[in-house]
C-alpha cells in the first residue's frame, strides 16, 4: 500500500512539482527511506498540501482570466452601465407647480373695471384663472364685450377657444366682462361671488 502511495506521489511530482518547484513552494529532499520523492509521512502531507494550494492558485488564475475577457467583450462597455440623471427633467416640472399653489376665496367675476387677481375676502379681484369642472375647458375672458342673446350651447361648443370665431357673437360694451367655457358663459358687469351662481361649475384653477 505505502509502495503504490510512493508510486502516485512520484508521478504527481513529475506532473506538478519538478517543472516549477519554486511556484509549489517545494524544495527537493534527498529520496529517504519510503522509496518516494518525500521521505517521510510528514513530506507527503506537505506535498499534498502545496499540491492543493497550486489546484487553487491555478483555479483563480481561469477564474481572473475568464473575467477580463468578459470585460474585454464590445458589447459590454462601461458607458452602458452609467445611470441618466432624473432630477434633470424634473426640475422645470417641480418650480412650476411649485408656483401654481395660491387659489381664491372666495371665486370672484366681475366687469372691466373689476381687477383682476386672487381673490379673498379681503381683496376682492376676478379670478382669471378659471377652469370648468364640467367640459374641462378654461374660462376665457373679454373686457369690455358682452355676449350676444342669440349665443347657444353648440355655437361654444363648435368655437371655444379660438377668439377669431368667439369674435362673431361679441358685442362691445364698456364696463362688462364676456366669459366663456365650453359649455357655460356669461356677461358681468359687477363683482360676483361664483356661489351665487349654483349653474356655473367654474373653480380657481390656482394662480
Amino acid at each position: 500500500m505505502a509502495e503504490d502511495l510512493d508510486e502516485l506521489l512520484d508521478e504527481v511530482e513529475s506532473k506538478f512539482c519538478r517543472p516549477d518547484p519554486l511556484r509549489l513552494g517545494t524544495v527537493e529532499l534527498p529520496r529517504g527511506g519510503g522509496g518516494g520523492f518525500f521521505g517521510n509521512d510528514q513530506n507527503r502531507a506537505e506535498a499534498k498540501k502545496n499540491l492543493r494550494s497550486a489546484e487553487t492558485f491555478e483555479e483563480e488564475d481561469d477564474l481572473d482570466s475568464l473575467i477580463n475577457e468578459i470585460f474585454e467583450e464590445p458589447h459590454l462597455n462601461k458607458k452602458c452601465f452609467k445611470l441618466k440623471s432624473k432630477s434633470s427633467g424634473n426640475t422645470s416640472v417641480r418650480a412650476s407647480t411649485q408656483g401654481l399653489g395660491k387659489s381664491c376665496s372666495p371665486v370672484y367675476i366681475g366687469g372691466s373695471t373689476v381687477p383682476c387677481g386672487i381673490g379673498t375676502n379681503t381683496s376682492q379681484r376676478a379670478c382669471d384663472r378659471l377652469r370648468c369642472t364640467a367640459c374641462d375647458f378654461w374660462v376665457e375672458s373679454y373686457d369690455d364685450c358682452r355676449w350676444d342673446k342669440s349665443c347657444d350651447y353648440l355655437f361654444f361648443r363648435n368655437n371655444m377657444p379660438e377668439f377669431h370665431k368667439l369674435k362673431t357673437k361679441l358685442v362691445k360694451k364698456k364696463g362688462t366682462r364676456a366669459y366663456a367655457c365650453q359649455c357655460s358663459w356669461r356677461t358681468v358687469e359687477e363683482l360676483t361671488d361664483l356661489q351665487t351662481d349654483r349653474q356655473l361649475r367654474w373653480v380657481c384653477g390656482k394662480h
